[in-house]
């Protein structure tokens, strides 16, 4: 498969190295000949010092033969401008980053596709709303919703560092860690699949015979029943109900994460720099007050309320004051913290920091672009930022190999797990036994670079 994308910065450069280790034929562009003097060495991928924009540089690409033409420059006319004339010049797909909400109306969608842009992507809005989803519980570390909530995936730090700062929490309070998966289901039955553990940086596919132990990060999937009995049985009872936080940053995302979060939460934004905070004072929900500092400055925070908060969530452009700040927000006994980091190589080391919940930009927009590469029909995918895994949403066709056995007979790829299922509008779990059929939506935990193996299952 040929893919062409545009603009070598974070998103580019990131979605690059994904696509070379799945033997892409990947074309690289950017004006910056500095930029992608370092890629050639390190990727294996043509790069082409050229303007996006040129239609003789999109002709030297070779965009006729692409099968994915990708617009992920730092200017949104550019990427729009670049991906319009891509298609005109008979590349098969194309996709272009947007910092526009306007254009991500579905009343518009048309007008870009008459344009010959078939997606659009906004990575503060995709970002924002994982940020709103793992905000609804103090005690999940990361949730992600399917079939409008019905069925959700969520995942659980076994014995968090809170025992060490507040007494409350006991470790015997929970009842998952010392036992094995056949354990656990026998004892409290069969309302969630564990679908994933990460242990000491490695994540696995549990069977059986696999037992939680301390500091794991568990993956649960559940339908929304099963959401409270997570909960108690992870000890997790005391942790309290998300109702007032504070956003440390200004910027864009945490605009579109303020949009995001509920009404009833009481919100307020940290924000350095005076004239940015006259801005957010109009683009903030009127429930949110914004305040001129330092979100490091905890005495600032404690003046302003800070041991009323549930949620901390630092969204500033600088990685390390977010792990910080996050961490320190732990220490004052702050149960749910958010970090943005997008240095990927800082989330093994924020990670034993417990930080909490990671948010990396470059990292939802891939897994966005990512779907337009499965030839299957799939509605989702995520890349999970803490656990080298992917979660996908396939729609089942008729006739597909899937529907032809039961789950237990289909020789799934080893690291796979199909955890749950939507059938007729309503969520379940699947097990061994289960049988799919054409119109099941069933999401898929994939680790490593296993889910474009599962195409020729579901296609």
């Amino acid at each position: 498969m040929k893919i062409i994308i545009a603009g070598a910065g974070a998103v580019g450069t990131h979605l690059a190295r994904l696509l070379s280790k799945d033997n892409m034929d990947v074309v690289l562009m950017d004006e910056d000949v500095e930029r992608l003097s370092h890629l050639n060495t390190s990727l294996d991928i043509m790069t082409l010092p050229k303007a996006p924009t040129s239609i003789n540089a999109l002709r030297d690409a070779g965009v006729n033969k692409a099968d994915l033409f990708i617009a992920v420059t730092p200017n949104e006319s550019e990427n729009l401008t670049c991906a319009s004339l891509a298609k005109q010049l008979g590349a098969k797909r194309t996709v272009a980053r947007v910092d526009n909400y306007e254009y991500m109306m579905p009343e518009n969608q048309q007008l870009f596709k008459s344009m010959g842009i078939e997606s659009l992507i906004y990575p503060e809005l995709l970002a924002a709303q994982d940020i709103a989803a793992s905000s609804k519980y103090s005690w999940v570390r990361q949730l992600w919703e399917f079939n409008g909530g019905d069925l959700v995936l969520l995942s659980v730090k076994m014995h968090d560092a809170f025992p060490i700062y507040d007494k409350e929490i006991r470790n015997e309070d929970n009842q998952l860690v010392g036992h094995t998966l056949k354990e656990i289901g026998m004892m409290h039955g069969h309302a969630f699949h564990v679908v994933a553990i990460r242990r000491q940086g490695e994540t696995v596919v549990p069977y059986g015979d696999e037992k939680i132990l301390p500091r794991d990060l568990v993956f649960f999937m559940t339908t929304s029943d099963g959401i409270e009995q997570i909960r108690h049985l992870s000890g997790k009872d005391n942790y309290p109900q998300v109702k007032h936080g504070v956003i440390i940053g200004g910027g864009k995302l945490s605009v579109r994460t303020d949009w995001l979060l509920p009404d009833d939460m009481s919100m307020k934004i940290v924000e350095s720099n005076m004239e940015r905070c006259q801005q957010l004072g109009a683009l903030t929900k009127p429930r949110t007050l914004i305040i001129n500092g330092e979100g490091y400055d905890m005495d600032l925070l404690a003046d302003e309320g800070f041991d009323h908060l549930e949620a901390f969530i630092a969204l500033t452009s600088n990685d390390e004051e977010n792990i910080l700040a996050c961490v320190a927000a732990r220490r004052r006994g702050i149960r749910k913290t958010i970090a943005q980091v997008e240095n990927l190589g800082y989330f093994d080391m924020a990670t034993d920091l417990d930080v909490g919940t990671l948010i990396n930009k470059k990292m939802i927009a891939a897994s966005h672009i990512y779907r337009m590469l499965l030839k299957s029909d799939v509605d989702n995918v995520k890349m999970l930022t803490v656990a080298d895994a992917d979660v996908a949403e396939f729609v089942v066709k008729q006739g597909s190999k899937v529907t032809k056995r039961k789950v237990m007979e289909l020789g799934i790829p080893r690291g796979v797990n199909l955890g749950g299922m939507v059938r007729g509008g309503k969520s379940m779990l699947i097990g061994g036994a289960t049988q799919l059929q054409a119109g099941d939506k069933v999401v898929v935990f994939c680790i490593g670079n296993t889910l474009r193996k599962l195409d020729k299952f579901f296609k």
